[in-house]
């Protein structure tokens, strides 16, 4: 390039200019570097410094550390979408109460009162939370929050509600047991973790971790058992934690108890990017607890029967309890063990029923969420077909009812049923069965008849395996190898004799091959190996010419 003379001052001082910039932007990234450099080295030497000295601390993971697992029941908003897309969502909450009661129906059988109030409040909460968006000033109005109380027994879909409305609408939800907290935080976890955790699924943002949904499952474990003398004061210190946090408090965004979360902050101090705040606050929080309240029932019905004579004859159903724990005031919480100001700040109630065998057999024939549907997909995976008819769902909803365990009752059923039936037919060549009430009852003779039918091989189709194996070949040690239709033939003969599957045959018969084949490949040589019938019914004498013959062809050249 050709620089005119009146234009080289201008030139120069632009060049240099340039390289200025260049300079500082490496500095910097060296800078950024050396930062993470040393503290990955810090954390190190504070982890090796209090291992040495066996002191008993933890150090807690990273606030917003990526790699950190969560809780299989906490939950991001929908992954397609960013905070401010998930922010916008809430702040255009247009659902009515039947139209998210609608939604629930789809994947939650019976409930029908549960899913009424949960929907009632729901809408009412996430009304009031738009209006804060919208009108800054709002935040000023008195505002009393209906936190949800959920009574019922285990397995009745008390989780599944709550989870499904939150995923309906899109905020951050946080699911936890009651009985992992104590007073103090150092045994135990500490309540305002609970927040925090919310952050995590909110992706570190604090205002939209403010608009959540909190479910503190087995609430009713924080209280003393029924007849102990007195109440347990590690669940009363609980509850009064809990009380704050449901009413309005601000929570640090940091522990003080996480020690390398404390380092992290420490070292960003002086970072001019801007930082998320220190502080959320839980006034616009919802919470929603729950709890299985076993004994409860019988302090309702000793009230009813001594305060209303003849009321007690309450009509017998098949889940009494539900009856009494409808009729649930808050004299019978307190009774139960709850500080008057804690259920006091759980102003809707409402019960769930248990579920019986008409509930279960809905469950798995019309319930979007149902688990027929995953056992499904997981013989879908080994191209089997699977299918059931009435007779069969109805069995299976019989023999689950009486694990009276709800809906998890249908999982463990499902898992007997099909212990042998998972582990046997993906190796063989059947591709489609259909279950019947026989199968339910006696999974082990109806395996027996599949296979002695005559149509199932008791290995894998033998060139279905063998590609199988060949992509996995390929892929650890990018090695092709071509089989000969005489060494498929062979393949499929050994592992018949042997009872086992093409892909595993062929891991103990191909085992070195790996290796010992990468010795004989140089740059630009063919990655192509035939394996022939003789390969396969000797293959260390086939790998051990092939490295002779390579080693011969060095020599003489």
């Amino acid at each position: 390039m050709i620089i005119k003379k009146r234009f080289l001052p201008v030139y120069i001082i632009f060049q240099n200019a340039r390289k200025v910039l260049m300079v500082d932007q490496e500095k910097e990234n060296e800078e950024k570097e050396e930062n993470q450099n040393s503290f990955e080295e810090l954390t190190k030497q504070f982890s090796d410094i209090l291992g040495k000295v066996g002191a008993n601390v933890q150090i807690a993971p990273l606030l917003f550390s990526k790699n950190e697992e969560n809780d299989s029941d906490n939950m991001k908003p929908e992954e397609d979408i960013n905070d401010k897309e998930a922010l916008k969502k809430i702040k255009n909450f247009n659902f009515k109460p039947k139209e998210i009661k609608e939604y629930l129906d789809r994947f939650i059988i019976s409930q029908d009162e549960a899913k009424k109030v949960l929907s009632v409040a729901i809408c009412d909460h996430y009304n009031h939370v738009r209006k804060i968006i919208e009108e800054k000033s709002h935040k000023q109005r008195e505002y009393m929050k209906q936190n949800v109380l959920i009574l019922g027994p285990t397995g009745v879909g008390k989780t599944y509600l709550v989870k499904t409305i939150a995923k309906l609408i899109g905020v951050p939800f946080v699911k936890a047991d009651a009985t992992k907290f104590s007073e103090t935080g150092y045994v135990g976890g500490d309540v305002e973790d609970l927040v925090r955790n919310l952050i995590k699924m909110a992706n570190g943002n604090v205002e939209l971790a403010e608009y959540g949904i909190i479910f503190i499952d087995e609430v009713d474990k924080i209280t003393s058992a029924i007849g102990d003398g007195g109440r347990d004061v590690s669940g009363r210190g609980v509850q009064i934690n809990l009380l704050k946090l449901m009413e309005e408090t601000d929570v640090s965004v940091f522990s003080q108890t996480d020690m390398l979360t404390q380092i992290r902050l420490f070292m960003s101090l002086g970072n001019c990017k801007k930082q998320q705040p220190d502080k959320i606050n839980t006034k616009n929080i919802l919470f929603i607890v729950s709890g299985a309240f076993e004994k409860l029932s019988d302090i309702v019905k000793k009230r009813i029967g001594t305060t209303q004579i003849g009321f007690g004859s309450i009509k017998k159903t098949f889940d009494q309890d539900f009856e009494f724990l409808t009729k649930a005031q808050t004299e019978d919480f307190i009774q139960y063990g709850f500080e008057p100001e804690f259920i006091g700040r759980l102003p809707v109630r409402v019960a769930c029923r248990s579920l019986g065998e008409i509930e279960l057999e809905q469950i798995l024939s019309s319930s979007e969420g149902s688990i027929i549907r995953q056992y499904k997909e997981d013989f879908a995976g080994y191209g089997i077909d699977i299918n059931f008819d009435q007779k069969a769902l109805k069995e299976i909803a019989q023999v689950a009812a009486q694990e009276k365990t709800g809906a998890r009752g249908l999982l463990t059923i499902l898992e007997r049923v099909f212990r042998e039936i998972k582990f046997e037919l993906p190796s063989t060549n059947i591709r489609s069965i259909t279950l019947d009430a026989d199968a339910v009852k006696n999974p082990e003779n109806y395996l027996q008849n599949i296979l002695n039918t005559g149509n199932a091989c008791k290995v894998d189709d033998s060139v279905d395996g063998i590609r199988r194996f060949v992509e996995s070949f390929e892929g650890n040690y990018e090695i092709h190898l071509n089989f000969t239709p005489s060494a498929i033939e062979e393949v499929g003969k050994i592992a018949s004799e042997s009872q086992a599957s093409i892909v595993a045959t062929c891991s103990r018969l191909f085992e070195d091959f790996g290796y010992g084949l990468q010795l004989v490949l140089k740059d630009g040589s063919d990655k192509n190996f035939e394996i022939s019938r003789e390969a396969v019914q000797d293959p260390d004498k086939f790998l051990s010419e092939c490295i002779t013959k390579c080693y011969k062809h060095q020599e003489s050249s």
